[in-house]
């Protein structure tokens, strides 16, 4: 931590331009507060039931996932929940979203990579009548078969990087790869 602080205050570091997800509601349920910069997550609320997510890509049909939720992440969010839930690790910059299953009920359904541009609609049910909808882990509750939109926010935010960092180099050292763990 020292060390970064004093990599900034000689101002060596670079801005990263990362995208975020907008989210629309029918009831507004975030308000203004209606974006995210690792992912938006659908969920069982109070049920040990699976769920379906039925999910469309530019108004075209994608698929019904029965699972116990649905991870829509960017590049950014894909190590974070996406990556736990068997997602894809995406580099900084691509210009796509990531639908990632939780825990999914058919196993031949594996997470979907599209591109950006596509606006991603879903509708959640269940046996229950009220489920969890998620930005960033800010979870609040949604009703069944209420449609939420999802889309690329219309600007990007700043990260600040190291000079002395770059994003393989912290994927490899934090998942340990080429390290034999037996020596």
């Amino acid at each position: 931590f020292e060390e970064a602080l004093e990599l900034v205050s000689q101002r060596r570091y670079d801005f990263q331009k990362r995208s975020l997800l907008r989210v629309e509601t029918e009831r507004s349920i975030y308000g203004a507060d209606n974006f995210a910069m690792n992912e938006v997550t659908l969920l069982k609320k109070d049920t040990s039931s699976m769920i379906t997510v039925d999910a469309f890509l530019d108004d075209k049909y994608l698929n019904s996932y029965w699972a116990d939720g649905l991870i829509v992440a960017t590049p950014t969010g894909s190590t974070a929940y996406n990556l736990s839930c068997g997602g894809p690790i995406v580099t900084p910059g691509c210009q796509v979203h990531i639908i990632t299953p939780i825990a999914p009920h058919n196993l031949n359904v594996r997470p979907v990579v599209v591109p950006d541009s596509m606006p991603i609609k879903l509708r959640i049910e269940g046996r229950e009548r009220n489920y969890l909808i998620a930005l960033d882990g800010n979870a609040k509750s949604i009703k069944q078969n209420e449609e939420v939109l999802i889309r690329k926010a219309e600007y990007m935010i700043n990260v600040i990087k190291l000079e002395d960092t770059n994003f393989l180099d912290t994927i490899r050292n934090k998942m340990s790869w080429g390290k034999d763990q037996r020596n």
